[in-house]
């Protein structure tokens, strides 16, 4: 009965997500993104990252070995 699940966005613009002339906007903003992690273990927390740090939160959950060329960190502690 254990389970995780990781809700995410690519993009912080919802407050933005229209150009002037109609067409949708998809720069990234300063907006926060957020990362929301649903777990058993009631122990687990969240850091604040970037967009890198999520495929390195995934290998953990999927208790994967990061490569040493993947630039991120783990976010869930």
């Amino acid at each position: 009965n254990d389970y995780e699940v990781i809700i995410i966005a690519d993009h912080g613009n919802a407050d933005h997500a229209l150009n002037a002339d109609g067409t949708p906007n998809t720069a990234h903003s300063l907006n926060p993104v957020p990362f929301v992690y649903v777990t058993t273990n009631k122990d687990a927390q969240v850091e604040n990252g970037v967009l890198a740090d999520v495929a390195p939160s995934i290998l953990h959950i999927m208790g994967l070995a990061q490569p040493a060329d993947m630039t991120g960190k783990d976010l869930i502690k």
